[in-house]
């Protein structure tokens, strides 16, 4: 196999400072186009996967990124779903087994073939190739992987959506929130801010549930209806038994008791953030108003290209801070110090 070489940033080692490197990408195969990256979006997951902290130590050096929006440079010669200068995104994974039940459902987040769904970094392709992520300068993806940005969307705006974006589209498509469904969105961080947008926009009425009322004011522009501190003990005796719909976006141990508290009978508390511990849930948190405490990770080509669609339309966008590369590791920091509305996005053209 032949490779030509790009311009990346890669962590060379756990917790280490990003940096520029020369990594290489597949010529392209038959059913293969070229992305020439012009944004790429930084998600919480890259701080996590490049700090080792979810237990799996990583393949270094990585080159995080999987919120990549740019336009096709080149495509192999039997591809007919895209053309040269199309707008286009990958999100959270480039490849699956594409046999499984799920894959064949259009559910190709959960692959069960050998490999799963291949993740967009720190994987291992099907060609036995560790796959790169975003931070670079151009990405080579099988067609099938690749969805259309719809022109009403700013490609900058546009990338937090192939992670953030579907994240919280999928379980609030999945749950049916919408007209008369009263639904939650905890945190109003990057996840979270575009689950305040995607459910107003479904015609939930949306409550958003953060630490403080820091954020309140923007919480209420960008969509919600009530937003409460969950600091205030109170909250949890205000709204007890009020909600269809949870979705909690924190990567912090919370007590998942308590927001199950908040439900009404048969409503669904579904978890997205991905803390580095276990989190305990009672037995009879759930118990007597058959309440449900469920998990949804992104989301599968069809729906993906539904959620663009979808933003398209109504107007959605992440707010986001455009950065160049030199200041990534400065913008690590300020994820981790919730120093940011609500995404930062890197300008590839700067890598």
């Amino acid at each position: 196999m032949t490779h030509t070489s790009v311009s990346a940033y890669a962590a060379p080692a756990p917790k280490a400072p990003l940096e520029r490197i020369t990594i290489p990408r597949r010529e392209l195969g038959a059913h293969d186009i070229l992305i020439d990256i012009k944004y790429a979006g930084i998600c919480h997951s890259d701080i996590h996967t490049v700090r080792a902290e979810w237990g799996d130590g990583g393949n270094f050096p990585i080159v995080p990124g999987h919120e990549i929006a740019g336009v096709v440079a080149e495509v192999g010669s039997g591809v007919t779903h895209h053309k040269k200068g199309d707008r286009v995104g990958v999100g959270c994974f480039v490849d699956s087994c594409r046999e499984c039940e799920n894959c064949r459902a259009g559910l190709q987040q959960y692959c069960t073939g050998e490999l799963g769904n291949v993740g967009t970094y720190n994987a291992t392709g099907r060609d036995g190739e560790p796959t790169y992520g975003g931070y670079s300068t151009h990405l080579v993806v099988d067609e099938n992987y690749a969805l259309r940005i719809p022109e009403s969307i700013p490609l900058d705006a546009a990338a937090p959506l192939l992670c953030a974006g579907i994240t919280l589209y999928s379980p609030l498509a999945h749950w049916q929130a919408g007209p008369g469904k009263k639904v939650a969105v905890v945190g109003l961080g990057g996840l979270g801010h575009m689950g305040v947008k995607i459910a107003h926009a479904m015609g939930a009425e949306v409550t958003v549930l953060s630490q403080s009322l820091r954020k309140k004011d923007d919480g209420l522009r960008l969509g919600a209806d009530h937003y409460y501190a969950t600091s205030d003990p109170a909250t949890f005796e205000q709204l007890a038994g009020t909600f269809d719909l949870i979705v909690n976006t924190v990567s912090a141990n919370l007590d998942l008791n308590a927001y199950l508290g908040l439900l009404r009978t048969d409503g669904t508390l579904v978890q997205v953030g991905a803390p580095e511990s276990p989190l305990p849930v009672a037995p009879f948190a759930l118990i007597p108003q058959r309440k449900s405490l469920a998990g949804s990770m992104i989301g599968g080509i069809p729906e993906t290209q539904e959620m663009l669609d979808f933003c398209g339309e109504h107007g959605l966008t992440a707010d986001i801070e455009v950065i160049g590369a030199d200041r990534i590791n400065e913008a690590y920091e300020r994820v981790l110090a919730s120093d940011v509305r609500y995404r930062f996005v890197i300008d590839a053209s700067t890598i």
